[in-house]
């Protein structure tokens, strides 16, 4: 399949991919082939307009409902935009049928082809925003690692599916990074998820540090709600940990992408601890530096421990 055409993204496209630059990590930094980046980047173009439609950030005027069929009447019924999604990103893996009408959808059906990739990873990522939607609070762990099968997990197994290096072992370690890297990010966005009226934070959790939903909503971080992002944090550093090996199971550019993302995890870390773990007045963020130096010391970890 790899001489299906590529599709070439048009503005609506564009505006999409281009909130790839607030990520943690470059999704396709250009290190990669070619044939990786486009690929990763329509995988990227998927999961971000999927996460806009499920936090209601898509572009006003009901271009997106217009373009997958729908009444723009009901471009702000998220349920009714992913269903209607779903239906379109269906229309990807039906060979019988005029393919998809979405942009975002038409650029990833060459990937899709190429890689001979799965309806599976897509389709949990439609159901995590389906349940966004439903479920605003979390009272474990468990669930809250439920949620990420459903929300980060897919992303890891299609780049995986992407540069052809998916095994069961390696599945295994990507699913605790891209937990790992959700954690992080609820952990980062707080205060901007609970304007949404979620919280990530599991609700056992926040008993036992004797924290409220009116402390997260407080312009900084009581001591109580520090050791709780403290706390989860450490969480996530743990997961990450269990990436290294991933790292070392492959070689080349791959292996530089994937310690990018642990990396990237960890720097987030470093931002957070760095701000004294108070999350509230705004998401801390990784310089450019620390990013590169969080994954130089995942790269020197990786020799170490190989």
């Amino acid at each position: 399949m790899t001489g299906a055409p590529r599709v070439r993204p048009d503005a609506h496209t564009r505006t999409t991919l281009d909130k790839a630059a607030d990520e943690n990590f470059p999704v396709a930094p250009f290190f990669l082939p070619r044939a990786w980046r486009d690929d990763l980047m329509a995988v990227y173009g998927y999961a971000r307009l999927v996460d806009d439609i499920g936090d209601g950030d898509l572009a006003p005027g009901g271009a997106d409902a217009r373009l997958l069929g729908l009444d723009p009447a009901l471009a702000d019924d998220r349920l009714a935009v992913l269903d209607a999604f779903e239906a379109d990103l269906r229309r990807v893996f039906d060979a019988s049928g005029d393919g998809p009408r979405h942009p975002i959808l038409r650029a990833l059906a060459p990937t899709v082809r190429r890689c001979s990739l799965t309806p599976e990873p897509f389709l949990g990522l439609v159901e995590a925003n389906r349940q966004d939607q439903l479920v605003r609070r979390y009272k474990t762990y468990d669930d809250l690692l439920a949620y990420c099968e459903l929300s980060a997990n897919p992303v890891g197994r299609l780049v995986l599916e992407i540069t052809g290096t998916a095994s069961p072992e390696r599945i295994r370690r990507s699913d605790a990074v891209c937990t790992a890297l959700q954690i992080v990010e609820h952990l980062q966005d707080v205060g901007e998820d609970l304007g949404r009226d979620r919280i990530y934070l599991p609700a056992d959790d926040m008993a036992r540090f004797h924290v409220g939903e009116a402390d997260l909503a407080a312009p900084s971080a009581n001591a109580s709600v520090r050791a709780l992002v403290a706390y989860e944090a450490e969480r996530a550093g743990h997961l990450l940990d269990e990436g290294i090996p991933l790292v070392g199971s492959v070689h080349g550019r791959l292996k530089l992408l994937l310690a990018g993302f642990v990396g990237g995890g960890r720097a987030a870390l470093t931002a957070v601890a760095a701000a004294g773990y108070d999350v509230l007045p705004g998401p801390p963020r990784p310089t450019k530096l620390s990013l590169l130096r969080a994954v130089g010391a995942v790269l020197r970890r990786d020799r170490r421990e190989g």
